[in-house]
């Protein structure tokens, strides 16, 4: 079955919240943090340690 990702970091990310119960400000700054990266200079570097 092929899930798309966008789909499975969707429902990964509510289970999380449901579960852990993370600060809603700890999840925005995550959020925003991995945006503002991921259009950086250092989204190569990044690509490149994830794979």
């Amino acid at each position: 079955m092929d899930v798309p990702l966008w789909l499975a970091l969707i429902a990964v990310g509510y289970l999380g919240c449901k579960l852990i119960r993370p600060p809603l400000w700890l999840v925005l700054v995550l959020l925003l943090g991995g945006y503002l990266i991921a259009d950086s200079l250092l989204a190569p570097v990044i690509d490149t340690a994830v794979k």
